[in-house]
């Protein structure tokens, strides 16, 4: 990707080094120290570890309200870019659709972040926040696309980020309220099912930025797009699955296969057409 000299976004938030203080973690010392009183008392150990959860979330310290100037390194630099892309093509894509596109703060975390729905750890990979309207990404999610799934690149790592910031589309147009309500109404096998169309959704938007930063912008050298279309193939649910427990369980998935997540990719990337992204009336592959 042709990224030098590009606009960089100032919505990217650094809480890289940062460690959390009064987490959800109970460690074995307090394990143990809830399954005495469990026994002392006769009171059920997951109910005490609930409560004790909650204590723990309640007086958790919050995060800073200030965090910091913007990333300076290299790693930071390139997120800032990437989102300054997505920032571009999307109000222009809103604009022309007599809409108000509003731009989703990026966060860079190590380890573990408080968020707006609540704590998480960087081993449920990015993930975006419709509460707080905000991406957050642990960089060693980089580094496990390369070595471990094998989808080394720029781009790679650029459709990672369209992908997040694809979900605060889904939540302007308020597509991700609209399936979460369906998945509270329906069965478990259903709620997948909607998770896999509204994944393959955001794949889809990650592509019409690839295209409009093709067209627009000239960022995208040869190569760059099958880069993220291996990436796309090596974190489907298939390709996990295999990996992690050597069987595939499609009733489980919620992301796709790799073959939908580089269709909808490819969708995208080809139409540059948001409104050819409906995953949830056209159902293939």
């Amino acid at each position: 990707m042709r990224l030098e000299g590009r606009p960089e976004s100032t919505n990217v938030e650094d809480r890289r080094g940062q460690r959390m203080r009064g987490g959800p973690a109970l460690g074995c010392g307090g394990l143990i120290l809830v399954l005495a009183v469990s026994y002392f008392t006769g009171q059920d150990p997951r109910a005490l570890l609930q409560l004790l959860s909650s204590v723990q979330q309640e007086t958790a310290p919050q995060e800073p309200a200030s965090p910091g100037p913007p990333p300076k390194d290299q790693l930071g630099r390139f997120a800032r870019t990437v989102l300054a892309d997505t920032e571009a093509a999307w109000k222009g894509i809103f604009d022309g659709a007599g809409r108000t596109y509003e731009e989703p703060p990026l966060v860079l975390f190590t380890e573990a972040v408080r968020s707006g729905c609540g704590t998480a750890s960087s081993d449920m990979g990015p993930f975006y926040c419709p509460a707080d309207h905000k991406v957050y990404l642990d960089p060693v999610f980089f580094d496990q696309l390369s070595k471990r799934f094998g989808a080394p690149g720029d781009f790679a790592q650029a459709y990672v980020i369209a992908h997040e910031v694809g979900h605060h589309v889904q939540n302007l147009l308020g597509v991700s309220e609209q399936v979460t309500a369906a998945q509270q109404r329906g069965s478990q096998a259903q709620a997948n099912a909607l998770s896999v169309r509204l994944e393959l959704q955001a794949d889809c938007f990650a592509g019409v930025w690839g295209n409009h930063a093709n067209r627009d912008s000239r960022i995208i050298e040869p190569g760059d797009f099958e880069e993220g279309m291996r990436a796309a193939a090596s974190i489907g649910d298939d390709s996990i699955q295999e990996m992690t427990e050597g069987s595939i369980h499609p009733e489980s998935w919620t992301h796709g296969s790799g073959e939908q997540r580089q269709f909808w990719l490819r969708r995208g990337l080809q139409t540059g057409d948001w409104t050819r992204c409906d995953t949830f009336k056209e159902k293939r592959p």
